[in-house]
């Protein structure tokens, strides 16, 4: 069974041809790391939704509000300050999370409509 990154062609690039070998070899050895960096994102996402929807369940069994504004603005303010500290971009970090977080109480809502209370 053939995947769709099976299909992934890393050396992929419309700059192919038209730049020096040595800065298309060097552009493709940062462009990897930046794949593998894509990679390992997209699996801690996977494993922090795992997490929440074990929350979303528990907000459910005992209903309690999808949404958590004192723990969510808390979790903004401290993911500001580790971005601060990582040289990111406090507000593309903010961005980030609110939109991870709105994705989180869209799941916690569907699970408590649905009443999919499964351990």
């Amino acid at each position: 069974m053939s995947l769709p990154h099976d299909n992934f062609d890393p050396a992929a690039s419309s700059l192919s041809g038209q730049i020096a070998p040595e800065v298309m070899a060097e552009l493709l050895s940062v462009r990897s790391s930046i794949d593998n960096f894509d990679a390992a994102l997209v699996h801690l996402l996977a494993e922090r939704f795992k997490a929440t929807q074990r929350v979303g369940v528990l907000k459910a069994r005992y209903q309690l509000p999808a949404g958590d504004p004192a723990r969510e603005a808390a979790q903004i303010d401290r993911l500001r300050a580790l971005a601060e500290d990582a040289q990111l971009d406090p507000a593309f970090a903010e961005k980030f999370l609110t939109f991870i977080i709105s994705e989180v109480i869209r799941n916690h809502r569907a699970i408590s409509e649905n009443h999919g209370i499964d351990d």
